[in-house]
């Protein structure tokens, strides 16, 4: 499916962004929101392939969990996305963008629980 291919490779973006900042993190002074940014990408990289994997096995309901894979892209990007901006240019990427990601990430693993509870056996 396109969409699945479509997440994989963003999630292989995201572990890749989140690898270069945590090289950042360790090699910059006061870089704290760096390491942030990181884990939250390489964490949520990894729960979209492993939300993916389990939407291709037929383990949750399709429409619920492709939902939740996205929202762990938005998510996972403005919250890092945010920190990153802040950490380089001293500034937000806009008004209450790295709690809207965090609140969008909250959401897709809700989501991801309620897929596996209504997904057809």
């Amino acid at each position: 499916m396109v969409a699945h291919r479509l997440l994989v490779g963003l999630a292989g973006l995201m572990g890749a962004a989140g690898v270069a900042l945590a090289a950042a993190s360790a090699h910059g002074a006061d870089a704290s929101r760096l390491a942030t940014a990181s884990a939250m990408l390489l964490f949520h990289a990894t729960a979209i392939l492993a939300t993916t994997a389990l939407l291709a096995r037929g383990l949750l309901h399709g429409g619920i969990g492709l939902n939740a894979a996205f929202g762990f892209v938005i998510g996972a990007a403005l919250f890092a996305g945010d920190l990153t901006v802040r950490q380089y240019a001293g500034h937000s990427l806009f008004p209450y963008a790295a709690p809207t990601g965090g609140t969008v990430m909250i959401l897709g693993w809700l989501a991801v629980t309620l897929a596996a509870v209504v997904a057809r056996k």
